[in-house]
């Protein structure tokens, strides 16, 4: 167990709670500070307590209303149901249910109110994925709005929207806000550093390949990387007899789609420039005008989910996972190989999320050392062929709190304060030592994760340094992320089982999204934000034109290039 979960915290919170009435209480809330949070907050004893009295107070007009709310199932997020919603309900009087299920089940929910109208949940911890949905809908509440009015009374003075490290994910293009970042984590390249330094591994890869073991920069790097380890036996440096040199997944399911467009594409050098997202054209291939109104998907309208890069990106993906990755990866989902390389026979993994951290950390593991500091490091993942200076080179996940206009006032208030108390600074550190998905400035600064950072593999440090804006979760350009995100895993799915070429695969899939972009702009649902095509032209035209969509290169394979982990962290100091 993470020893920075108390289950026992929660049940004497829960017990507080039925025995006693159902109003505002600062015993319960001192309480809560004494045997949860402790020096665990970036907040001083005094200031936890002056923001506890501020929910107490705030929350007596809604005091033993019920309310419910939704997130998916991960760490961060059974903390929050199972030890702070007791907390808050002891504290403020709200009974809140915090349901837990799963990513895909959370969307269809949110689809649902905004297509029914009908209350399902009071707030939902919503990717921030939906940006372009919620800004072009105006079914979320705007935030920006709602916290300088009708949410003024339940608006934590102290809320502190500037310490939160991905507010520009969930902004719209007319600068409101419209989700809060509640848990936020990043895709990386993961590696197993005791290999990667020992001695006879290091000669026996520069011999083979002419350079220096190391991360790899590029996509080449990481193919010869993945090449050289795939059937090796590291049983001399303490490992199996056989490893891989890749770990991946391919199973036709939602969360192959994931794989994609939660910017593999742009990894490869898919989009164009821009942070956090590419502009004109995204990572999902998607260009849009100055009125930020996509136009199209295809090369054909200037779109790029077909281009040469694209190709490039879903063969690569395939080959990769034919080579050099355990055989039963090709039949995984994203959560069945999530755990893979915490067993010990995976050399390095490009495509891996920081949220599995908490599960690669644990005591026992193959891929711990026995002074609980891991085997294993992140960094950032090497891009492709395609890829350009400027452009985003991997993805963040940040869930993010959103209240939608079909909640009623009263509900709505009474979940923003429960929002605000799960996101707040008196209790976000003790909630990232959980669930190790950092939202706040704040917090990564905190001096309990600079003494915890040697056992969490570098997660600290790339929190820490310049380069995590180069991750950001998908952007505006995305109208409908529900009826969109569906198709790529269709798609690519077809890629994956060899049914189509990925050239083909490709074609169909901007094919399909141009078409929901065409429905969109006929039905004039999102006004003049919606779709607005363009006329389609010879694919020259556009490939002609700087940045994305990209012509073939001659050669995709560039000079391969890597660095040591050990400068690359002393470069971000």
């Amino acid at each position: 167990m993470n020893p920075f979960f108390k289950s026992t915290t929660a049940l004497g919170i829960a017990l507080t709670l039925l025995s006693g009435p159902a109003f505002a209480d600062m015993d319960a809330a001192k309480k809560f500070l004494d045997e949860e949070i402790g020096d665990l907050s970036a907040l001083s004893r005094a200031d936890q307590e002056a923001e506890m009295q501020w929910f107490v107070d705030a929350a007596q007009p809604f005091a033993g209303m019920e309310i419910k709310v939704v997130s998916e199932t991960i760490t961060t997020h059974e903390y929050e149901s199972k030890v702070l919603a007791p907390a808050f309900t002891a504290i403020t009087g709200i009974k809140v249910t915090h349901d837990l299920i799963g990513e895909g089940d959370v969307v269809e929910k949110l689809q649902t109110q905004m297509q029914s109208g009908q209350n399902i949940y009071d707030g939902y911890i919503n990717d921030s994925d939906l940006i372009g949905t919620h800004w072009r809908y105006q079914q979320a509440r705007n935030l920006t709005d709602w916290m300088a009015g009708e949410g003024a009374d339940v608006t934590n003075p102290g809320l502190d929207i500037d310490d939160f490290v991905g507010k520009q994910f969930t902004t719209g293009p007319d600068g409101k806000l419209y989700q809060l970042p509640d848990q936020q984590f990043a895709n990386l390249y993961w590696f197993r550093y005791d290999w990667f330094n020992d001695e006879k591994t290091k000669a026996d890869f520069k011999e083979k390949y002419g350079y220096d073991l190391g991360v790899p920069v590029n996509w080449s790097a990481y193919e010869d990387i993945a090449e050289f380890f795939t059937g090796r036996d590291m049983s001399y440096a303490g490992g199996p007899e056989k490893v891989y040199g890749n770990m991946d997944y391919g199973k036709k399911d939602p969360s192959l789609g994931w794989r994609y467009t939660d910017a593999w594409m742009s990894m490869a050098g898919m989009g164009d420039k821009g942070e956090p997202n590419g502009l004109p054209v995204d990572e999902w291939g998607i260009r849009v005008n100055e009125n930020s109104q996509p136009v199209g998907s295809c090369v054909a309208r200037g779109g790029a989910t077909n281009d040469a890069a694209a190709v490039y990106a879903v063969t690569k993906a395939i080959e990769w996972l034919q080579k050099y990755s355990p055989p039963a990866a090709a039949g995984m989902t994203f959560g069945e190989a999530g755990p893979v390389p915490a067993q010990g026979e995976i050399a390095q993994q490009m495509f891996w999320y920081t949220a599995f951290t908490a599960d690669m950390v644990k005591e026992g593991l193959p891929v711990m050392n026995e002074d609980g500091t891991p085997k294993w490091r992140m960094a950032p993942s090497p891009h492709g062929v395609y890829w350009e200076e400027g452009m985003k080179v991997g993805y963040q996940d940040a869930g993010s709190w959103t209240l939608m206009q079909s909640t009623p006032v009263d509900a709505a208030k009474a979940a923003w304060l429960y929002a605000q108390f799960v996101t707040s600074k008196t209790v976000d550190v003790k909630k990232s030592h959980v669930g190790l998905t950092f939202i706040r400035e704040s917090t990564i600064q905190h001096p309990s994760f600079t003494e915890r950072a040697p056992k969490l593999g570098g997660l600290v440090e790339f929190y820490r340094s310049p380069a995590r804006v180069q991750w950001s979760p998908t952007g505006t350009n995305v109208p409908d992320y529900p009826k969109l995100a569906q198709l790529w895993w269709q798609n690519i799915g077809d890629a994956m089982s060899g049914a189509k070429t990925p050239q083909e695969a490709l074609d169909a899939l901007c094919a399909d999204q141009e078409k929901v972009l065409e429905r969109l702009e006929r039905a004039g649902v999102q006004g003049d934000i919606g779709p607005k095509l363009n006329e389609e032209q010879d694919p020259e035209y556009w490939l002609s034109q700087p940045g994305s969509p990209k012509a073939k290169l001659e050669n995709e394979r560039e000079e391969p290039k890597t660095v040591s982990y050990d400068d690359l962290i002393a470069s971000w100091k």
